[in-house]
């Protein structure tokens, strides 16, 4: 008897694929009405759409560059100095922001009651006020407030401190110097693939070892060979004025701090909310063995923990993406800084939004890409 044929309407698969095609009609009608609502609205301004006004002059300076750049250059050029800007706080923020919050998180679960109450205040106080409102403060009553550059703080290094900010000692750009960062950038390689090698053989032996310490004592080598092997130049103060060295203005600093104080107090949660969800019986299991806190928190509690803060961690990383714009609030010349007056200037509003949607769009992915190829790693593979 043949089996009866299902309808159409009645069909599981179809009714899935037509939900999904209807849907992206709908978008696509939508879309389709948004272009030509704008097309007709730039016809009857006696307007065109395009980016050719990106090879025009800029016309108007930038106080923190990190590559070279003149008011007599191109729109574009301006807007990749501020692209450099954003992607070096977007980075450094990143990095030193998660090293904070992971050790306030655990200095949260501390059993030192002053430790764990100062981390407690710390949270409390940046996840609670506004972000703009911290840079606010820290530019003002911490950046502006220092001495002027005749009178410069000099800090061991030699490091200069005033109100335009931080001079560093600094690598010059000599062959030297690049001959150097070549062999710090392949031990680093080497290092990385010896250091896989090894986890796999002490996963097949079932043994511990010290691969963490003598992994410890070879990252060591390398930075001292990096510190000995490239060519620095110190700052120096001559005439009232700071010269040589690494120049960060106080805008960056400002901008830097701010983010990585207050994103480092959500992460600080969420490296606490990680480290709780590990069962107790871990710890137990882990002082029966002999094992100290710290190899226990550091073989045992945190490996396991990872599993659960790498999701709500992307997110941070983008909120702290997406909050670099607000260094408009403080002058920093970020990419959003810089296109807000590109816009002022040339009265493109939808070409410079959409190249700022597009720009914070692809970082935000590249982040959530390299986040989500970490948590597979991370995760356990059922066998």
């Amino acid at each position: 008897m043949d089996e009866q044929k299902v309808p159409l309407w009645r069909d599981d698969r179809f009714l899935k694929i037509a939900g999904q095609v209807l849907v992206l009609l709908v978008v696509l009608i939508i879309a389709a009405i948004m272009v030509n609502n704008v097309t007709v609205n730039f016809r009857k301004l006696g307007l065109n759409f395009g980016f050719g006004f990106i090879n025009s002059p800029a016309s108007f300076g930038i106080g923190d560059s990190a590559i070279p750049y003149s008011s007599t250059d191109s729109f574009g050029r301006a807007l990749l100095v501020g692209l450099v800007n954003t992607l070096r706080v977007i980075i450094f923020g990143i990095l030193f922001a998660t090293v904070l919050g992971i050790i306030v998180g655990i200095a949260r679960l501390s059993d030192n009651w002053l430790v764990r109450k100062l981390a407690s205040v710390y949270v409390e106080i940046f996840r609670n006020t506004p972000l703009l409102l911290q840079l606010f403060f820290i530019y003002t009553v911490g950046f502006l407030s220092l001495p002027r550059v005749a009178d410069s703080m000099q800090l061991p290094g030699p490091t200069f401190l005033s109100n335009q900010g931080i001079y560093l000692p600094w690598p010059t750009g000599s062959v030297r110097t690049w001959i150097a960062l070549a062999l710090l950038v392949a031990s680093l390689v080497l290092a990385a693939v010896f250091w896989q090698r090894r986890l796999k053989v002490m996963e097949l032996e079932g043994a511990s070892g010290n691969g963490y310490r003598n992994l410890l004592l070879g990252l060591g080598a390398v930075a001292l060979v990096a510190l000995l092997g490239l060519e620095w130049q110190a700052p120096a103060f001559a005439n009232a004025a700071v010269t040589g060295g690494l120049h960060l203005s106080s805008e960056f600093g400002a901008l830097l701090l701010g983010l990585v104080l207050y994103t480092a107090a959500f992460i600080a949660e969420t490296v606490r909310a990680g480290i709780q969800s590990v069962s107790k019986g871990q710890w137990e299991a882990s002082k029966a063995l002999g094992i100290s806190s710290g190899q226990a928190m550091r073989l045992v509690i945190f490996p396991q923990a990872m599993r659960v803060m790498i999701p709500p961690l992307t997110s941070e990383f983008l909120n702290l993406a997406k909050n670099s714009s607000l260094a408009a609030g403080i002058a920093y010349g970020d990419f959003f800084q810089i296109s807000t007056t590109i816009n002022n200037q040339t009265g493109r509003v939808i070409e410079v939004v959409m190249l700022v949607m597009i720009t914070y769009l692809t970082i935000n992915l590249i982040i959530s890409l390299g986040m989500n190829l970490l948590n597979q790693r991370v995760q356990l593979t059922e066998r």
